[in-house]
C-alpha cells in the first residue's frame, strides 16, 4: 500500500508542505522517478535509508527525464546539503551523511536550507 507524508520546513512555517510518496523498501528506493515525465509542484518523493551515510544516500538521475531539487537530510531531521539534479547525470553525493532525501520539483528546492529543520506528518 503506497504510503504518503506531508512535509514541512519547520524554519519557515509559511512555506507550502511537500505531500511526497515514501520510499523505504529497495524496489521504491531503486525506481524513485525513473521514466516519469512530470512532478507536481507540491509532490515529491522521499527516499529512505536506514542509517546516515554518504554513500547509501547517493542518487543516480539515469532514466531520469526532468530536473530535480534534491534535499539531503539527516536522521535528526536537519537538512545537510541539496542541490539542482541534472536529468541523466550519472551520481550525485551529499556533502554530510544522510538518511533521508527528497526529491520534488526544482522550481520548489529555494524553499529549503542547509541547516533548517523539517517534519513529517501522515496523511
Amino acid at each position: 500500500m503506497p504510503r504518503f507524508i506531508e512535509l514541512n520546513n519547520s524554519n519557515l512555517p509559511s512555506t507550502r508542505p511537500v505531500r511526497v510518496y515514501y520510499c523505504d523498501s529497495f524496489v521504491s528506493r531503486l525506481r524513485g522517478l525513473m521514466f516519469q515525465n512530470k512532478l507536481e509542484l507540491d509532490s515529491g518523493i522521499l527516499l529512505v535509508q536506514s542509517r546516515d551515510s554518504r554513500i547509501d544516500s547517493s542518487i543516480h538521475m539515469l532514466a531520469v527525464f526532468m530536473d530535480l531539487g534534491v534535499i539531503w537530510i539527516n536522521a535528526e531531521l536537519i537538512i545537510v546539503d541539496k542541490v539542482l539534479a541534472k536529468s541523466w547525470r550519472l551520481a550525485y553525493f551529499p556533502k554530510k551523511p544522510a538518511k533521508y532525501i527528497l526529491e520534488i520539483h526544482p522550481d520548489r528546492i529555494d524553499d529549503f536550507r542547509i541547516g533548517d529543520k523539517v517534519s513529517f506528518h501522515e496523511i
